[in-house]
């Protein structure tokens, strides 16, 4: 078998079509996922920018502390300025295995202005199933800064309430996964696309053998492995590494309503339709006056306010779309009458009510 699969890998590289994608980077193999993973700690050095009196954070340091032997007089709280609560997220790897690193990032959840300098205590990391599956401690790196002046000025630089320790929780527990149990092994695309799914399946079955994958809907594809774990890995290994032609997208326009971005797909097409785009200026001019009162008069001097208000509608410009206008034409057209992105949004919804585009417009 591992003859027949390096024979498989020579002609997989002979014969990779142009413009592909490799399998690995448009989908992965069904239990080979991240798992995501928190905690709750207490981040201690700070200087004196920590959560201060929170009763929670003054609850975590006696915690922490009691696990020593050391246990404060009833009725004392510590002014913990220099320590401070903190969640604590990470993601742990597909396979990681028992005494493996992986990086954590620590935020404060309290009062806490910054964690630099801070150290994480040592705490415990669980997954969904409330499981403890790393232990994490460290120094923190964080990226921002905080400066507080006595006038009650502040410069803030990035965010100072959250640090990153690379490596700094170490894998306690192995995440099971189901690939070397399973009869078959299943691929999924990322984005679901029957198109591709078929040229997925064929790709395989012309570089593996006819039969060794079938479709099973318009994300997963079915692949016969052996019961042999060391041949699956070398097959997997294999199959990551296929190029395939990848589908073209669905015609989709794409507007970001909040930053006024719109993105045009290169499958956008319109049918005949006219559209006139005109533009309202309406302008208001505020020129306010004093008015002073007569001589040994007992008025007073008052601001009168003067109000100009100007209207201005623009000449309008029509232009002719042809059935079949493509992406370029599109732009062009819009652009040769100065729309701004507000008057493209605009187009773009009539063009779609009217009927005369064929593409999904999305706003976010």
């Amino acid at each position: 078998m591992r003859t027949v699969l390096a024979a498989l890998a020579a002609l997989l590289f002979a014969l990779t079509p142009a413009y592909a994608e490799r399998l690995k980077d448009i989908g992965a193999f069904a239990g080979v996922r991240t798992n995501q993973l928190t905690g709750y700690g207490i981040v201690v050095g700070l200087a004196g920018t920590g959560d201060d009196n929170l009763p929670y954070t003054i609850q975590s340091a006696k915690a922490a502390v009691s696990r020593f032997g050391l246990t404060l007089p009833p009725g004392v709280d510590p002014s913990l300025k220099n320590a401070a609560a903190v969640m604590i997220t990470a993601e742990l790897p597909p396979f990681a295995k028992p005494g493996q690193t992986i990086d954590v990032t620590v935020s404060a959840i309290g009062k806490s202005k910054s964690l630099r300098g801070g150290n994480l205590i040592l705490a415990p990391l669980q997954g969904a199933d409330g499981q403890i599956y790393a232990m994490a401690q460290g120094s923190l790196i964080v990226g921002g800064l905080g400066v507080d002046g006595a006038d009650g000025s502040r410069v803030q630089v990035n965010v100072p309430s959250t640090g990153r320790i690379p490596a700094g929780a170490t894998v306690e527990r192995m995440v099971p996964t189901a690939i070397g149990d399973s009869q078959a092994l299943v691929f999924n695309l990322r984005e679901p696309d029957f198109s591709t799914t078929m040229n997925v399946v064929e790709a395989i079955n012309e570089y593996i053998g006819e039969g060794t994958a079938s479709p099973l809907d318009a994300v997963s594809i079915k692949v016969a492995a052996p019961p042999v774990v060391e041949t699956r890995v070398a097959l997997i290994s294999l199959i990551e590494n296929i190029e395939v032609e990848k589908a073209q997208a669905a015609a989709r326009i794409v507007v970001n309503s909040r930053t006024g971005t719109v993105i045009i797909g290169q499958d956008v097409k319109l049918s005949a339709a006219a559209v006139s785009h005109g533009s309202l200026t309406v302008r208001v001019d505020e020129a306010p006056f004093p008015s002073q009162p007569g001589p040994f008069s007992d008025g007073q001097t008052v601001v009168v306010p003067d109000s100009q208000i100007s209207v201005e509608q623009g000449d309008g410009r029509m232009f002719l779309f042809e059935p079949g206008v493509s992406l370029a034409d599109l732009v062009k057209a819009i652009n040769s009458v100065g729309a701004a992105p507000g008057d493209l949004v605009a187009i773009l919804e009539a063009l779609k009510q009217a009927g005369a585009m064929s593409a999904e417009l999305v706003v976010i």
